[in-house]
């Protein structure tokens, strides 16, 4: 009796007692292995899979993991400075002793499937790839609100949205405040403010106190 199997998409045909090469599993030297991808059971009712007969099997004994003889690959390239490269490569495979083939039963029989040996790195490229988690969006820092007792600073000639939360960030926020500015105190607002000059070309103090009284 004989059956055709499939392993590591090739087709092999094999009976009791075969000595097969196959693309490496993984299992170790002395395991038994049971291929369950069975085309094909020759004999005297020979029976054909669609693909693959339901319940048969081959099982075998692991003799040793092994390499392949080494391949070269000899890469010669014309009109490109004579460029030249040699790639040798030695195939893993296993050493494997066929000792049953079941015609049914197989998948009852708790023997190891024969599995293909596949790198870490390998089952990592072709899993889906989890989509990074995204990253909450940074919160503006929030401009200083104005107390409830506060000017509308606004009303200053030159003074806008943007120069009102600075000076609002700076601590000032009524109208007498600037009124009370000293030279010193104009200076130091002129840095901070960078409009150096603008506070006495608009005249803000002698607005605040204009509009400090009303």
């Amino acid at each position: 009796m004989f059956a055709v199997l499939k392993t590591g998409g090739k087709q092999y045909k094999v009976q009791a007692g075969d000595i097969l090469r196959v693309e490496k599993l993984a299992a170790d030297a002395g395991e038994t292995v049971q291929f369950n991808d069975v085309l094909m059971l020759g004999g005297d009712a020979p029976v054909v899979g669609a693909p693959f007969i339901e319940g048969a099997g081959v099982q075998a004994e692991v003799v040793e993991q092994i390499k392949g003889d080494k391949v070269i690959k000899f890469v010669k390239r014309r009109r490109k400075h004579s460029s030249k490269r040699t790639v040798g490569h030695r195939q893993k495979l296993t050493l494997v002793k066929i000792t049953d083939i079941l015609s049914s039963g197989a998948d009852k029989s708790g023997i190891k499937a024969a599995t293909g040996s596949v790198s870490a790195a390998a089952v990592e490229a072709g899993a889906p790839k989890k989509a990074a988690p995204k990253k909450a969006p940074a919160k503006k820092a929030e401009a200083p609100a104005a107390d409830a007792g506060a000017d509308d600073l606004k009303k200053l000639s030159g003074v806008g949205p943007a120069l009102e939360k600075k000076l609002l960030a700076a601590g000032i926020t009524t109208f007498a405040q600037i009124a009370a500015w000293t030279d010193e105190d104009v200076a130091a607002m002129d840095e901070k403010l960078s409009f150096k000059g603008r506070i006495e070309r608009e005249g803000w103090i002698e607005q605040a106190k204009e509009l400090a009284k009303g």
